[in-house]
């Protein structure tokens, strides 16, 4: 099947203001059989966000009116394209209790759902690993290298894949390789392919898929999707689900790198 599994929308408060039709009309044109949205899912109830605009989740206020909107053109939509409704949903270490009851909240208008990792933590504080080079950089700094954030971000991932999350916890993990979105500027000395891959262990032995991302392709510090190659054909070796995802947040984005990921895979 065509398609196109982690969409975002204009109900994300760092995407455009292109509309749900804008993206589904360019799904069309583009031949895929199905499309699922994936809006950043609202943060915890009392977690800061660390970001400078404090944009990274969607507005909790918005999120009924989300689900409406999808429910009505997915079914205005339904001869044509498969729609699906989806969620992005944080990990955030601490908040484990506060994310589960949003799931056993929103679950049940949920087709499909992602779980992600952004934000580290470390003494205490939290921070957003993907915004931008430079606070990446600042982060590298606070923690002491490259590397001690990479390693912490594996980490935070392999928590949130152990995490008791409930029913309606996601069962494809996003972006495993986030980390790497600067590595064109903050190069890493140290291999981490060995801790990669006890994370696809992981995903296996729960029985979850795994976002097959393409943004990375199109970021000028990464150059590689997430995960690149080798890990994405371990995944497969190991009967893991690969879900691809263009992680559009512009509607001229929807199925970007999608040949290119299906021809690696």
């Amino acid at each position: 099947m065509k398609s196109d599994n982690h969409l975002h929308s204009p109900f994300c408060p760092h995407g455009s203001s292109d509309q749900f039709e804008a993206y589904i009309l360019r799904a069309l044109d583009l031949g895929l059989n199905q499309i699922t949205f994936t809006e950043h899912a609202p943060l915890p109830s009392g977690f800061i966000d660390p970001t400078p605009n404090q944009d990274s989740g969607m507005n909790p206020a918005f999120l009924t009116s989300y689900f409406q909107e999808l429910q009505a053109i997915k079914k205005c939509y339904s001869q044509k394209i498969d729609i699906k409704i989806g969620l992005e949903v944080d990990f955030i270490e601490g908040y484990e209790q506060e994310i589960k009851h949003f799931l056993d909240e929103n679950g049940t208008y949920l087709d499909d759902s992602i779980l992600s990792v952004h934000f580290i933590k470390h003494e205490n504080q939290w921070y957003c690993i993907d915004f931008s080079a430079e606070i990446f950089g600042q982060i590298a700094k606070t923690l002491g290298s490259v590397e001690n954030v990479y390693r912490l971000y594996y980490d935070t991932l392999a928590m949130s894949i152990a995490a008791d999350l409930g029913n309606y916890k996601p069962e494809r993990i996003g972006h495993i390789t986030l980390a790497q979105k600067f590595q064109k500027q903050y190069p890493v000395s140290e291999n981490f392919d060995q801790q990669i891959y006890r994370i696809l262990e992981q995903i296996k032995q729960k029985g979850y898929s795994l976002d097959y991302n393409a943004a990375g392709l199109s970021k000028p510090l990464c150059l590689e999707p997430y995960p690149p190659e080798r890990f994405a054909k371990r995944a497969s070796a190991l009967g893991i689900p690969l879900v691809f995802g263009s992680d559009a947040h512009v509607a001229k984005d929807v199925g970007r790198g999608f040949e290119s990921l299906i021809q690696a895979k």
